[in-house]
């Protein structure tokens, strides 16, 4: 009876952070969100987290985030802030951060797309950050629809609320083996994520 060197079992699916079941962010990997809601984003993104959450801006931009707009995703109280007064150090802190493994999730939120260079840094960083443990999550947060190179995943996301009900668009523009979708995604109470309807290929902004 001849065996066989490989098994027929599927490989096992990367750890990462659910933000539904058609969604989920792979632990040790740098992702990306764009768009003029990327903010709500990551809000939604650490609502799911687990532990606390490490957000990294510059100094010198005059918006801060602001703690009332924070409590429908996430309470406040989680969040570290850092603010350096350098343009070198806001990738140097994210790289850091992500290397030390100790917080769970490290959003940077950064005035332009970073290069691949140091996108591959802040992979490695997070991968070395997991090596006694579990991995922590980077999330760059870039204006316009992005564009840092390198990236596990883009997102877009932009509002389109209607009356009091409280939605969003949101794409999946980069993946690398997964294909551009948009999904209408709406928040039907406080801390408790939102619920996605996929939109039709014909419709979906890509």
């Amino acid at each position: 009876m001849s065996t066989h060197l490989l098994g027929r079992k599927p490989a096992r699916e990367a750890p990462g952070i659910n933000l539904d079941p058609q969604i989920t962010l792979q632990l040790g990997r740098v992702h990306e969100a764009c768009g003029p809601a990327r903010r709500s984003f990551a809000m939604w993104l650490a609502g799911q987290a687990q532990g606390p959450v490490l957000w990294i801006s510059p100094a010198w931009e005059p918006g801060q985030l602001n703690p009332d707009g924070m409590m429908p995703f996430a309470d406040p109280a989680r969040f570290i802030f850092v603010h350096p007064t350098r343009a070198e150090d806001v990738l140097w802190c994210l790289e850091e951060a992500l290397r030390s493994g100790a917080i769970p999730l490290v959003i940077g939120d950064l005035p332009g797309a970073p290069g691949l260079t140091p996108v591959r840094r802040m992979h490695l960083a997070a991968e070395q950050g997991g090596a006694m443990g579990r991995a922590p999550l980077g999330l760059l947060l870039t204006p316009g629809d992005g564009g840092a190179q390198g990236v596990e995943t883009r997102w877009h996301m932009a509002a389109a609320h209607k009356g009091e009900a409280r939605r969003w668009t949101l794409t999946r523009s980069r993946a690398r083996a997964l294909p551009p979708v948009s999904w209408h995604a709406t928040q039907t109470k406080p801390r408790v994520g939102l619920n996605l309807r996929q939109i039709k290929t014909k419709d979906a902004r890509v």
